[in-house]
């Protein structure tokens, strides 16, 4: 009983330590976003995560309403330019791609009427491997 105590005491220990890192570099981008989320953009109050490695690429499915302005953060690190993302309509065909505008971290935009959207996120390999991905979507008041 002694040994299997402190097979899980160590496995705990070692989870924490392990999850540590990865929430302090979560915390430290999920900051970066919210830097540019001001106003006169308020967060719809989630964040948008994934744990990245390679040309891995995570999606994510939004809706934006019509006559409404929208503001897109991405961060992935402490640097800006380490994430690209993507905005799709529902038939996949492209609206938006910051790798035009050299991975800029964050964009708005303005929708005509209600549409379902797909956004793709994934990192440039040039500056990242592996990391989180952390998206904000805010709107404007």
């Amino acid at each position: 009983m002694k040994t299997l105590l402190r097979i899980v005491s160590v496995a705990t220990l070692f989870t924490l330590m392990l999850a540590s890192p990865v929430k302090a570099q979560l915390d430290s981008t999920l900051r970066l976003c919210q830097s540019h989320m001001n106003l006169p953009f308020i967060s719809d109050g989630q964040s948008y995560t994934a744990f990245l490695n390679g040309d891995e690429i995570a999606e994510f499915y939004t809706t934006f309403y019509e006559e409404s302005i929208y503001r897109i953060v991405a961060y992935s690190g402490t640097n800006e330019g380490n994430l690209k993302f993507s905005v799709y309509d529902q038939e996949r065909n492209l609206l938006f791609t910051n790798t035009d505008f050299e991975n800029i971290s964050y964009w708005d935009f303005e929708f005509d009427h209600t549409m379902d959207c797909i956004i793709e996120a994934q990192l440039d390999p040039k500056n990242q491997s592996s990391g989180i991905a952390v998206l904000l979507i805010g709107f404007q008041q």
